[in-house]
């Protein structure tokens, strides 16, 4: 289990959904949802300014629908490349989108952080397969189950 991830998806009824299964395959502790990018961006700017110990527990997952209001996906990978990343390393992205272009799974992976491109919805048998790629991605010890 994951201490918290963060859920950037505009879709209400997507992002309810999401937390259950998220929850039901107790994947993690804690769901930061964020409406748009924009939303999340200030999150990690809030956290970027807040003290060491506060930093240190910051989420290592982000699941990232492309689509979004505000600022699209694509616009949060890049702003959180130049602007967070440099201190938040362990920060991995699963891009989470109900696109059929295959480019955007291929541009989605030039990014250090994407660990994944995946089509919607959030299913127990991903969360799984996640947890295992985590745990080889940046060391963090993960189960999709405990």
């Amino acid at each position: 289990m994951v201490d918290s991830i963060v859920l950037i998806e505009d879709d209400e009824v997507t992002r309810m959904l999401s937390g259950i299964v998220i929850r039901k395959a107790s994947f993690a502790r804690n769901i930061l949802t964020f409406g748009n990018g924009r939303q999340a961006l200030d999150y990690y700017q809030g956290l970027s300014e807040s003290n060491e110990e506060t930093r240190s527990n910051y989420p290592r997952l982000v699941f990232l629908d492309l689509y979004l209001p505000v600022i699209n996906g694509w616009e949060f990978l890049d702003e959180f490349v130049r602007e967070y990343y440099p201190l938040f390393k362990e920060t991995r992205v699963v891009v989470l989108s109900s696109s059929v272009d295959p480019s955007d799974e291929i541009q989605a992976k030039k990014y250090p952080l994407v660990l994944d491109f995946k089509s919607k919805p959030i299913t127990v048998q991903l969360l799984e397969s996640l947890a295992e790629r985590l745990r080889e991605s940046v060391g963090t010890p993960v189960s999709a189950r405990e």
